[in-house]
């Protein structure tokens, strides 16, 4: 058989496929992050202010000038 890793975005979206898999009587592990779920938060609040223009953007080969 193969191996599925599935990427729910929220927790709706969790507790909707560990629902359907025992339904279907698909054994499934679960595992949580090893990161701070704050710290996680503050990363893609980061991510996406940069993309979306705030926030200081230095290039990598100026960053030893």
């Amino acid at each position: 058989m193969e191996t599925l890793i599935v990427h729910p975005k929220n927790e709706e979206q969790s507790t909707a496929l560990k629902a359907v898999m025992k339904v279907l009587k698909i054994d499934f592990e679960t595992e949580k992050s090893p990161y701070d779920p704050e710290f996680v938060k503050e990363i893609l609040k980061a991510k996406e202010d940069i993309k979306n223009g705030k926030g200081v953007k230095i290039a990598v080969e100026d960053l030893w000038k």
